[in-house]
């Protein structure tokens, strides 16, 4: 069984004193659940239930009324509490009329007035406020005297809420010097107050015609008569008279339709502000127009703002047939119109950015922006200047703000319902809007994503170059900070999920195109090798390489990395396959054009020469500058570049691809170390095959020169001029290559050492009989070779050594051998400066 409720309490009022008519808030406990359980309000006496408002159970805003007694309780009388209590009272003071002029310790309120008549109290609602200026045209003071106007007009008044009100008086006071077309609009100020006041179809009537109801009991009461008296004449005066009030009912009608007219043509027209576009909702509504106006004007904006994106493309397409060249005089960024744009996107609502837009800007940030960007650039100002007001005057239909105050609970009720009707449709408007926004910022930047059956509609550009990757990130830039304004707008993400695919692609295209630019860059870096050799025997360009593409992946940052609620560009797996496989492209193009100018004829060699850093300490000597670059130097200088390319910079570009979240690193690396690795192996084959053949060549005619004999020889004195020969053309080999590059030395000389030692162990093996002098002077002349090149031995060259030593009869005697050693100390001794270069390159390959 639930607690009976307590009774009011009243225990605060403010103000506590004041002239009838005074606005008060009463506060306290228990004041009633709701505005029907409140049946009773007196303060001093005086009833105020009909000035109350209830606001809540602790608090109802009322007016004081003329009281009996000066001062007195605050009495709260409920439904569910009975009559209440007070702990705090009110004190009346006596109204004093006080002029503008006058001074007053106490405030007056001169815009609030409660008119004191009865018969003008219909159809007001309670603490509705009065105007200080009714006519709503401006006020001007008249110079005649408060005290002339006294005497001409006796016992009248200017106050428009008293009983004696003089609209003459009232006239001559504000507006003597006002025009006759003001005069009109006041008119047309006092029947719109007039509408404001009513309450339906009927009570309208009322507040606009109140003598056709003073007419309608007049005439009763004289029919009444007329039954009495029969007097026809009586009936014909008054039927005229009725009338009369008849047509001036029809004459007001009619011009209030003209004016419902005028006004929906108003509010129709576009462009028009969110300001007067509520003005003319609220006129109309206050009208009691026909139909839902607000949602006529919802759909003349949204066709309008269509119209506009349409005919932006059209413009700009024209633009570009009429100039066609490659860029539009619309936009240009170094003339601050870039950054403009971005304050104006900045403003158009209050957005939290933690980033701004960097690029690699470079020269061709110079010139006119391109017709296809500045295009998009205005499309999307376009859009951010229309669609705000748009979406809050969607907001303002929703939430009944754009209709009167005064409007009746059941047209609220109405209006709900409509919204409900609505809301699908504003969707489907909202989404018309975002996917014309995005078709034709494809249309322009993107020409391939949009279908055949809408190319006339969204696009039309013919432009047949593609967009440089600068400009599609920069393009990029701009449709995201349109989709951070309209997610600024509260707009559902769903209805912005287009534009998120747009950045999307766009960021994709933009990847591609970029290191599709990148290959094209790094194809014509052949034309910079200036052959210009530093101490580790490369040429500057692997370092340009490399700075190639970190630039290129730098100009990417911005693009590749996602912003709130954005996908990864390598999200789909034909996205990552497709950059692997440009990455791997510009890896292959550079390795082509290395192999390109290792195979570059002698004629193309303008007047490029090998320059060599003598500040080295290892260095012998350098090759003179007027010395032009042979088909073999070009080959070792390509061949010293691809091993650094093996050992560093490939490695360091895989490094940078997984900075910047490519995928697919492993294979774009291993693809590309297999092409550099295949290159370096042919041109190695085909330095050693111009090195090493003229040294084998000449081993077989050396050895039998002067028709030698192994079966019929005279003892030996010393190693033969032919090894000696092919040792100073190995030592040759030796300094052409440690000129370029010390590292690819041992490289190199092991592999013209494997060649001769195999056809010296060939030519060994083919003799068929050696003399005891002949395999003497054989055994000394392969030993002296194996001992001269021993550093660079492999095991396929020992084995060749000793397959030829094996081909030899052994030594007989100790005799034989000391001459051996002998004759092989006297070689070296003499040959001694010669073969310091291999006592070098031991040591230095000792140290590693």
């Amino acid at each position: 069984m639930s607690r009976s409720r307590q009774p009011p309490l009243v225990t605060g009022i403010s103000p506590n004193e004041g002239i009838p008519w005074t606005k008060v808030t009463i506060r306290g406990e228990n004041l009633g659940t709701g505005p029907t359980d409140l049946i009773g309000l007196t303060i001093c006496g005086h009833n105020c239930l009909l000035t109350a408002e209830w606001m809540s159970a602790s608090k109802i805003v009322c007016r004081v009324g003329q009281a009996k007694n000066d001062k007195g309780d605050i009495i709260v009388t409920t439904k569910s509490g009975g009559r209440g209590t007070s702990t705090v009272s009110f004190k009346l003071l006596k109204p004093e009329k006080i002029g503008i002029l006058d001074q007053s310790a106490v405030w007056v309120d001169e815009m609030n007035y409660y008119d004191m008549r009865t018969d003008r109290n219909k159809g007001i609602p309670p603490l509705s406020l009065r105007p200080a200026n009714p006519l709503g045209i401006e006020i001007e003071k008249s110079k005649f005297s408060q005290k002339d106007l006294e005497m001409l007009f006796h016992g009248m008044s200017a106050d428009f809420t008293s009983e004696n009100f003089s609209a003459a008086w009232y006239l001559i006071e504000n507006h003597s010097n006002t025009s006759f077309e003001q005069l009109k609009m006041a008119v047309a100020n006092l029947k719109r107050q007039a509408n404001k006041k009513s309450e339906g179809s009927l009570a309208y009537v009322k507040g606009g015609l109140s003598t056709f109801f003073e007419a309608q009991d007049a005439l009763s009461a004289i029919h009444q008569k007329l039954e009495a008296d029969g007097t026809e004449k009586v009936e014909g005066s008054m039927t005229q008279k009725l009338e009369n009030v008849l047509n001036n009912y029809a004459e007001v009608e009619t011009r209030i339709e003209a004016l419902r007219e005028l006004l929906l043509d108003k509010l129709l027209e576009t462009p028009s502000t969110l300001h007067d576009q509520k003005r003319y909702i609220r006129y109309l509504s206050d009208l009691h127009t026909p139909g839902d106006p607000a949602w006529q004007c919802i759909g003349a904006q949204h066709k309008w703002i269509l119209q506009l994106m349409h005919s932006c493309k059209e413009g700009y397409v024209k633009d570009l047939k009429a100039n066609p060249g490659l860029h539009s005089p619309m936009l240009d960024l170094d003339n601050d119109t870039r950054p403009s744009m971005l304050g104006h996107l900045s403003q158009t609502a209050s957005l939290k950015r933690g980033s701004s837009f960097q690029s690699g800007r470079d020269d061709t940030w110079r010139y006119k922006t391109p017709h296809r960007v500045a295009f998009v650039e205005k499309l999307t100002k376009l859009v951010l200047s229309q669609l705000p007001n748009f979406w809050k005057l969607w907001i303002s239909y929703v939430n009944g703000s754009l209709f009167s105050e005064t409007a009746e609970k059941s047209g609220q009720i109405e209006r709900s319902k409509n919204v409900r009707q609505r809301q699908n449709d504003f969707k489907k408007m909202i989404q018309e809007v975002m996917h014309s926004l995005v078709k034709l910022a494809r249309g322009a930047l993107l020409p391939l994503s949009i279908r055949d059956g809408e190319a006339k509609q969204y696009g039309g550009w013919e432009v047949k170059c593609e967009l440089s990757g600068q400009w599609l990130a920069h393009a990029i830039q701009t449709v995201r900070l349109t989709h951070e304004s309209l997610t600024a707008l509260e707009i559902p993400n769903d209805l912005l999920q287009t534009i998120q695919d747009l950045i999307l692609d766009l960021r994709v295209r933009c990847v591609m195109v970029t290191l599709q630019h990148t290959a094209e860059e790094i194809k014509r870096l052949a034309e910079k090798e200036d052959w210009i050799v530093d101490n580790e025997g490369l040429t500057s360009l692997p370092c340009q390489f490399e700075q190639c593409i970190v630039c290129s992946l730098q100009s990417l940052k911005g693009v590749l990395e996602c912003k709130p609620g954005e996908a990864s560009v390598f999200q789909q797996p034909k996205t990552q396959e497709e950059v692997c496989q440009l990455s791997i492209n510009i890896m292959q193009v550079f390795i082509y054009c290395l192999e390109q100018l290792s195979t570059k004829p002698d004629a193309d060699i303008d007047t490029t020469h090998l320059s060599v850093d003598v500040s080295s300490p290892d260095l012998f000597g350098s090759i003179h500058e007027d010395f032009s670059l042979t088909s073999e130097q070009r080959l070792l200088i390509v061949l010293s570049n691809c091993c650094f390319l093996e050992r560093h910079t490939f490695l360091n570009i895989a490094e940078h691809f997984e900075k910047h979240n490519f995928q697919g690193i492993e294979k774009i690396t291993q693809v590309s170390m297999a092409s550099l690795k295949e290159l370096d192996q042919r041109l190695f084959e085909n330095y050693i095959e111009l090195k090493a053949d003229p040294i084998v060549g000449s081993l077989e005619p050396g050895i039998y020169a002067g028709y030698f004999d192994w079966k019929d020889c005279l003892p030996p004195t010393g190693v033969r001029n032919y090894l000696k020969e092919a040792l100073v053309n190995i030592i040759a080999v030796h300094a052409e290559v440690f000129t370029v590059s010390k590292e690819l030395v041992p490289r190199v000389l092991s592999k013209v050492v494997e060649a001769v030692s195999e056809e010296l162990s060939r030519l060994m093996q083919c003799v068929s009989s050696f003399s005891r002098n002949g395999a003497l002077q054989a055994r000394l002349e392969i030993c002296a070779l194996r001992d001269t090149v021993a550093v660079y031995l492999t095991p396929e060259s020992k084995s060749s050594f000793k397959q030829a030593l094996e081909a030899l009869p052994q030594l007989s005697s100790g005799a034989d051998k000391k001459l051996l050693e002998e004759l092989l100390n006297k070689f070296k001794s003499s040959m001694h400066l010669q073969l310091t270069c291999f006592q070098a390159a031991s040591s230095t390959m000792m140290k590693t």
